[in-house]
């Protein structure tokens, strides 16, 4: 529940904040000031996050989780714990498949990284949405839900306050790839996702805007996730869009599909890290 209070402020500061206003992503002068605010307090910041880690190769090691194809020498999945780390989320549940004991002894606990790392086992596959389930009554803020397979340098800080700023109870990353003929393509309308349309061709994308498999979730989405197998990009997003309540944050950083050999390959040449 919001509160009127008054505030004396320097005129030039004023003007200052003031010039952040832009009537879209920020709609006014106390706006500008609660958001300032937000970013200032740094305690609203995300500090838990769940990865999906249960999808699996089907190349050469069978029993090899896809989170532990190795780029540079790191597995995918620690170079999204670096990315977590990097902005100070540290308290991590990792979603495990079948084999998820490969990704266990390699983790452990997440000491050595000085994360808290602990893992949702899974007896039969639950989807991208089912892990979340056994997270209801667990959170209660703002947290992050990613794919470990992809590589994906985002300034986690933006999406934050990105996220704040437009309301939505899931905010998606999205990245720009120049042929999105074989992904799901985003329809926006502002900052809002309105839908996805499935692999089109490239002349007839809507926008060349993917999802990049990272999200920004409020707690109340946890409400929606059904027991049992669930997919979030099925059950979940498409009545958040229908509610005007499913945001697309646009970023600009590196982004890697590792699905194929020769993607991973591509990765291996062309990622900068978090530099």
């Amino acid at each position: 529940m919001k509160e009127r209070v008054t505030l004396t402020i320097e005129r030039d500061i004023l003007e200052k904040v003031d010039q952040t206003v832009n009537h879209a992503d920020v709609k006014n002068r106390s706006h500008a000031i609660e958001m300032m605010l937000i970013k200032a307090m740094g305690e609203h910041k995300p500090t838990m996050a769940v990865i999906l880690a249960g999808s699996h190769t089907k190349q050469e090691d069978e029993r090899l989780p896809r989170a532990m194809k190795r780029v540079q020498n790191k597995p995918l999945l620690e170079h999204n714990l670096l990315l977590l780390k990097k902005y100070g989320v540290k308290d991590i549940m990792i979603g495990l498949g079948e084999n998820g004991d490969l990704i266990k002894e390699y983790f452990t606990d997440g000491r050595e990284l000085d994360m808290k790392i602990t893992y949702l086992e899974e007896e039969e596959p639950l989807g991208t949405g089912g892990p979340l389930y056994r997270l209801r009554g667990l959170v209660d803020k703002t947290f992050l839900l990613l794919n470990a397979d992809e590589l994906k340098n985002i300034d986690l800080e933006d999406m934050f306050e990105f996220h704040k700023r437009n309301n939505g109870l899931i905010t998606m990353a999205l990245t720009t790839i120049e042929d999105p003929s074989k992904y799901g393509v985003a329809v926006m309308n502002g900052p809002k996702i309105m839908t996805f349309v499935e692999k089109p061709s490239k002349e007839h994308a809507p926008s060349k805007l993917i999802n990049a498999g990272l999200y920004l979730l409020e707690p109340e989405v946890l409400r929606l996730i059904p027991e049992g197998f669930s997919m979030i990009e099925q059950d979940i997003l498409p009545k958040l869009a229908g509610q005007d309540k499913l945001v697309g944050y646009v970023f600009s950083g590196q982004w890697f599909d590792t699905g194929t050999e020769n993607k991973l390959k591509e990765a291996e040449s062309h990622w900068k890290g978090f530099r």
